[in-house]
């Protein structure tokens, strides 16, 4: 072979070797955790800038989403609207009384903002809570489950038939499976409906508190001491 083919070839062998170390280097599970690490941080940073440019604690949604009306069946077996609040900010969530731990803690952290509007402002808050497991979600249930809460007659627990529900789950992205699993895209929230029945607010469980909701409340309220 002539030397300068022996060269050639000698080349491309080498830069065939750094290719493949290159790709090996980059692969390692270190490099790989490192960048959605960083990826998972620039997210997490741009969300929170948006929260604070718009002022509110959780994440505003766009303008101009209506939320779908419905009507379901409170824990008093009262026939009970979306529509009625129509006028009233209005907080809104799915839960089940079995699902452990999120559904209580969520609960609790809703009681702790009407705790803190209460003190504040004077006035009540409507609260509809749809029931994501109606099966478990029988009357003495739901009863001590707002009991542990201290939800009791602060807030309207609603149910109804599967044929009933399914629509209202569709239309508000909800999987019931998953109510309660902090991983899924479909774990239980807590949204914010404003005076003229629009979606505006939205509380992943990770980034609800007492103190935020109740802020958030306000500023739909258009309390101008919460800007």
């Amino acid at each position: 072979m002539h030397r300068r083919s022996r060269t050639l070839l000698l080349g491309l062998a080498t830069v065939v070797v750094l290719a493949f170390a290159l790709v090996v280097l980059l692969d390692r599970p270190g490099t790989r955790s490192e960048t959605g690490a960083s990826a998972t941080a620039s997210g997490t940073a741009a969300a929170e800038e948006e929260r604070a440019s718009s002022g509110f604690d959780g994440a505003l949604l766009p303008s101009g989403v209506g939320a779908p009306d419905f009507t379901l069946t409170d824990q008093g077996g009262r026939r009970v609207s979306l529509g009625q609040y129509r006028g009233r900010v209005t907080i809104l969530t799915f839960l089940s009384s079995v699902c452990q731990p999120t559904c209580p803690l969520i609960a609790q952290q809703i009681r702790g903002a009407l705790d803190e509007l209460g003190e504040a402002g004077g006035h009540t808050v409507p609260v509809l809570i749809v029931s994501a497991s109606p099966a478990a979600d029988t009357p003495a249930v739901v009863r001590r489950f707002l009991g542990e809460a201290a939800l009791t007659g602060r807030v309207e627990y609603l149910t109804g038939t599967l044929s009933e529900l399914r629509p209202v789950w569709r239309a508000y992205g909800i999987v019931p499976s998953l109510i309660g699993e902090a991983d899924s895209p479909h774990a239980a929230s807590v949204l914010l409906i404003d005076r003229s029945g629009q979606k505006r607010d939205l509380f992943q469980v990770e980034e609800l508190t007492p103190e935020g909701l109740a802020h958030d409340v306000r500023k739909l309220e258009g309390d101008p001491a919460h800007p």
